[in-house]
């Protein structure tokens, strides 16, 4: 098998118009770079905060290798022409603004569609329309407790943990990127652009989805999946628990013997938050 460090070119041709921020967004347009897309990233004068003030170097590179970055103050009459100049060549637009302030700025989905309709213009938020907190704030701790990942991470009748990995930004950013990838191929076919929209908070329940799997079963939230680590032997050492299914529980042609722990859901307080709050 031949396997090469460069980008295999597939978006080669491809230019995305990112004016997106901190980690959710610039992921999603950092993994369409790996992939050879042309990435023009807007930054304002002071530089994205994600360089200047809640990063730094190491950060910001760190989720914005292989882009291109230019300087425009958005809130100027110059510097919100050039961009809309840009939009007219663009195949994507992207932002991960709080609620309202890429409206606010006047590049909402009505201006930027109506100069290029085929556009792709794709947002991360942190909550989904409709929900109750749709205009909220939310970065990765915040997603990652309302999405339910920090309440089945832990130990069993513990205080619910934040896994460490950043699956609220990240994980979000990756499936934004791969909607990016799939309504552009269906522009290939149709001609016709589409507005994205990716939350924070559905992306984290789609990765801890498999807890529906316990509810459906119990009737109950599920519980942290963690045993309480022995003293003896670090976690990594323990021989791992056999999990069975509840005696009482109906039983699939093909189940497998060992999917969930029957007591998940007993003992314990804390619900899952795989809802909207």
């Amino acid at each position: 098998m031949d396997v090469t460090p460069v980008s295999p070119g597939c978006l080669s041709g491809i230019r995305v118009l990112d004016l997106t921020q901190f980690e959710a967004g610039t992921t999603c347009t950092e993994a369409l770079a790996w992939m050879g897309a042309d990435i023009a990233k807007v930054e304002p004068p002071r530089g994205e905060a994600g360089r200047t003030g809640f990063g730094d170097a190491y950060y910001f590179m760190m989720y914005n290798a292989n882009k291109r970055s230019i300087t425009v103050n958005l809130k100027s009459d110059r510097g919100l022409a050039l961009v809309k100049e840009m939009v007219k060549k663009a195949d994507v637009f992207t932002e991960n603004f709080a609620p309202g302030a890429v409206e606010r700025l006047g590049l909402g989905y009505d201006v930027v569609s109506a100069i290029n309709p085929s556009i792709i213009y794709a947002q991360v938020k942190g909550f989904g329309d409709g929900s109750p907190y749709e205009k909220g704030l939310s970065f990765d701790p915040i997603a990652q407790a309302v999405g339910g990942a920090m309440s089945i991470t832990g130990e069993r009748d513990g205080r619910p943990v934040k896994p460490g990995p950043t699956i609220g930004d990240t994980g979000t950013g990756m499936l934004m990127a791969f909607s990016i990838v799939s309504a552009l191929f269906d522009r290939a076919r149709t001609g016709k652009g589409r507005r994205l929209q990716v939350a924070m908070q559905d992306s984290v329940m789609h990765y801890s989805r498999g807890m529906f799997i316990t509810q459906a079963r119990t009737g109950a939230a599920a519980a942290a999946q963690q045993q309480p680590a022995r003293r003896h032997l670090p976690v990594q050492a323990r021989r791992p628990q056999r999990l069975r299914i509840p005696a009482d529980q109906p039983r699939q042609p093909g189940a497998l013997d060992t999917p969930v722990e029957a007591d998940w859901a007993r003992g314990s307080d804390r619900r899952c938050a795989l809802r909207y709050p």
